[in-house]
């Protein structure tokens, strides 16, 4: 640039300067499905019970929680609408066993035809594993190439927890007790994997972010309702050292809309599950899956049980009439209207204002309450059941009065009549 005169200096600067833009809106437009997740032992948990959370980000559109009557194991989990039978996102069986995934961009060995297999990778997984022992033969076992890049979190009913970053022909197994590989006893992962080719991959700025979240969550407690209202709710940004909650900040203090890129909750995020696991010697039938369907940000939590079996909440099953689930139908419209703006590049914009504000009348803020609620409604009854086993009839109560406090919250709060 210094043999050139300063006129074409400022052209040269200039143009690339635009190269360099338009290359960001067309990388920022392509689809890149994505998720984060985490592992937490009972070592870190007040109750002594592990966590496996994932924040689903797909282009799936709809997903509703189902439940199934395996070869071994009947199992419930996170399935897509479009295609409830043949896939699972994200699951746990009556023996305890659990599992999700994260997409992994930086792991694959070769070239396959047929791959993203994940979803029906999962489901076999339910269907025969009770353990870790299992899942580690059935990955053995499993004819190759397996279709999948991935990073598979598993836990068991008797303290095993890890992820398996797994590729068409191998696999890496990344063990969540091993206090050298995870001295603060848990694991984060977005969508890269430790062993994958360096630099590649995607979710580095998501990653940063939940680790910041997670050392905070370290002062105090590690639950569904931390993870859901801290990590899936979170606006925090680790690279540009932000967070829109802050005043300093705030989208609303100019037009309310802001840039929505690579925060944890996004666009395309359209389910946040926490499974909690039962402690060696506990009977399995109380892990528990808690799922907020939808668009996190503007979602309430419901808990499901394999127990239960077809009796899942109907805000989370899929409708008669659609198929889709009634609360998650309603939280992707809800988000629509966050990203109000269709034309150009206007879905990567959201009116921050309509989530969050200073007169406390977002849609985040008034929905919180309600999940607080649910959250505590079922508290009391965990003790009991840690002793005596889950209580159908009792549950069937419970769910009656959660979807009460649910359907109030969207209807006093946001004028929304959810339909079951």
């Amino acid at each position: 640039l210094h043999l050139l005169s300063r006129r074409q200096r400022q052209m040269c600067i200039r143009d690339r300067f635009f190269l360099g833009l338009l290359l960001f809106f067309n990388m920022s437009t392509v689809a890149v499905w994505a998720c984060t997740s985490a592992i937490i032992t009972g070592k870190q948990t007040k109750d002594g019970r592990p966590l496996m959370w994932k924040h689903r980000d797909s282009g799936a559109g709809w997903n509703h929680i189902a439940y199934f009557k395996g070869e071994r194991f009947c199992y419930t989990g996170l399935v897509n609408s479009e295609n409830p039978s043949d896939e699972i996102w994200t699951g746990m069986n009556e023996a305890g066993f659990a599992i999700m995934n994260t997409a992994s961009y930086n792991l694959k060995d070769d070239e396959v035809e047929e791959m993203d297999k994940e979803g029906q990778f999962m489901k076999r997984a339910l269907e025969v594993c009770k353990d870790m022992k299992d899942f580690e033969y059935f990955l053995d076992t499993l004819s190759r190439p397996m279709g999948v890049e991935a990073n598979f979190g598993v836990i068991d009913a008797f303290g095993g927890a890890a992820y398996y970053e797994t590729n068409n022909h191998t696999y890496v197994k990344m063990d969540v007790n091993d206090e050298e590989l995870a001295p603060r006893g848990y694991l984060i992962y977005t969508n890269f994997s430790f062993h994958g080719r360096k630099d590649e991959g995607k979710g580095y700025i998501r990653y940063d972010t939940a680790e910041e979240l997670f050392r905070q969550f370290e002062k105090e407690d590690f639950t569904a309702a931390h993870l859901f209202a801290g990590c899936s709710r979170s606006f925090r940004h680790s690279l540009l050292g932000i967070d829109l909650r802050e005043e300093a900040f705030s989208p609303n203090r100019a037009s309310g809309f802001c840039v929505e890129q690579d925060f944890i909750p996004r666009y395309e995020s359209i389910a946040s599950v926490v499974i909690q696991g039962v402690k060696p010697g506990m009977d399995p039938e109380l892990v528990t899956l808690w799922a907020v369907l939808g668009y996190p940000p503007v979602s309430i939590a419901l808990p499901v049980w394999v127990k239960m079996e077809e009796e899942i909440p109907a805000l989370l099953a899929a409708s008669a009439q659609t198929g889709k689930a009634p609360l998650g139908e309603v939280a992707v419209q809800l988000r629509d209207f966050v990203f109000s703006v269709k034309r150009g590049n206007g879905l990567k914009y959201m009116n921050w204002s309509l989530l969050y504000n200073a007169q406390g009348s977002g849609i985040m803020q008034v929905l919180q309450p309600a999940e607080e609620a649910v959250f505590a409604l079922f508290a009391p009854y965990q003790t009991e059941w840690e002793r005596q086993g889950l209580k159908v009839e009792e549950i069937r109560q419970l769910y009656g009065q959660a979807t009460e406090i649910i359907k109030t919250a969207y209807k006093q709060n946001l004028g929304i009549l959810l339909q079951e």
